[in-house]
């Protein structure tokens, strides 16, 4: 029963962390959506995957909000690709997202709560 709980949870809790995985990664630098996507399963240990589709589909809601900005881009082969940024909107998000939500992780009060 516990495992069932917690593959439940962990689908929950991973579908909400996709938004910060993103931004994770365009902090970084411009990417594209293969490269985005390799970022967020190397960065999460393999924890996180997502599938492109997915990807396309924030990326043009981020764009909308104007979050997020894409160069096009020449490639060798086929067409142009899409390189995708934070603006300055985005960046400011994005710290203040963690400012509210990551960084308490690292409050001491917290650490001891997690490593009972």
């Amino acid at each position: 029963m516990v495992e069932e709980l917690l593959d439940a949870w962990e689908e929950t809790y991973k579908k909400g962390q996709l938004t910060f995985w993103v931004f994770l990664a365009l902090r970084e630098g411009s990417k594209c959506v293969e490269e985005i996507k390799e970022f967020v399963e190397r960065a999460s240990g393999g924890t996180m995957t997502c599938e492109e589709q997915s990807l396309y589909r924030n990326l043009r809601k981020f764009q909308h909000l104007e979050i997020v900005e894409y160069d096009s881009k020449k490639v060798s082969k086929g067409p142009d690709r899409k390189y995708y940024y934070l603006t300055p909107t985005g960046e400011e998000l994005f710290r203040r997202f963690v400012e509210r939500n990551i960084m308490i992780f690292t409050k001491e009060s917290i650490i001891n709560l997690l490593t009972l």
